[in-house]
């Protein structure tokens, strides 16, 4: 019954605006980094302190607030107290690859919720896309999860959009000896230039991760990166590396393959320092902690 209701604010989400799917995987990582899946990047900001929700990581791009609020709404209705904000987002999450790869699989549930989130936090505990190869290895080692598992779930990259904020430094004054990053193909980085022009302050300009299909969860990533045509630094630099570049080919011939393992790295995300038994909380509104 829970997932039920969960699966079908997701739906009717996904169907207003295709684009949450991408928001709501993005909000499951984005929890699973900091302090573990406790939902904590779904509290508000206080007069006294700045949450997760509020840092430069998280606002403005990160969306799907109104459908884990709707289901929550919905659950706490006809079982008060019984399901955590960090289970509904790790449902969410899985709801939306179902929605954009076709791609089911079991989620554990059980989660509880924390009652603490810093935007602080952010800084040292997101990888930025800006990362190379090591970092992005060595922060994943840090939770738990491996250098497979991390060009596996960068895959989720495959649906969504970019402000252009992310990566403006790849196309503009990128070091003392070129101006735009090498490793960017030309005609697309040409096009990136028209679509997010130097100088623009709009924080709004987005330009999708996957342009043949945003809204599609498949393979198209590993073979936009084949050609140089990896949005962010974070992406492109899967090729820098012999044992990431040989996974990043194997992925683009194999579309099964990479959907089988995503969901296999999302259920061990989903798993990071999880907070079970007595700690934590259920919390009666995901916005806010329990009195």
């Amino acid at each position: 019954m829970a997932e039920f209701i969960v699966k079908d604010e997701v739906r009717k989400g996904v169907t207003k605006n295709p684009g949450l799917a991408a928001g709501l995987v993005r909000m499951h990582f984005h929890d699973c980094f900091i302090r573990g899946c406790d939902a904590s990047v779904l509290l508000d900001s206080t007069p006294s302190n700045t949450a997760e929700k509020d840092s430069p990581a998280n606002n403005p791009s990160l969306r799907g607030y109104e459908v884990i609020d709707s289901a929550k709404a919905r659950l706490e209705a006809v079982c008060p107290g019984i399901v955590s904000c960090a289970d509904i987002v790790a449902f969410a999450a899985r709801d939306s690859v179902e929605l954009a790869a076709g791609v089911g699989y079991d989620v554990p549930a059980g989660r509880r919720d924390g009652r603490i989130s810093l935007a602080s936090d952010t800084r040292t505990e997101l990888p930025p896309p800006t990362f190379n190869v090591n970092q992005l290895t060595q922060l994943f080692a840090k939770k738990g999860l491996t250098q497979d598992e991390m060009v596996t779930l960068s895959g989720a990259h495959t649906i969504g959009r970019s402000h252009c904020t992310a990566f403006s430094s790849r196309l503009y004054n990128f070091s003392s000896t070129s101006s735009q990053d090498p490793s960017l193909e030309p005609s697309y980085a040409a096009q990136l230039k028209r679509q997010c022009p130097q100088g623009r302050t709009n924080p709004n300009l987005v330009v999708p991760m996957d342009p043949s299909s945003p809204a599609i969860a498949d393979v198209g990533y590993y073979r936009n990166i084949l050609t140089n045509h990896g949005l962010f630094t974070s992406d492109q630099t899967l090729l820098s590396n012999a044992k990431t570049a040989s996974q990043v080919n194997q992925y683009a011939r194999n579309s099964y393959l990479w959907a089988d393992k995503f969901a296999d790295a999302m259920v061990k995300m989903g798993q990071i320092s999880v907070l079970t038994g007595n700690a934590g909380e259920i919390r009666t509104n995901c916005r806010v902690a329990n009195g």
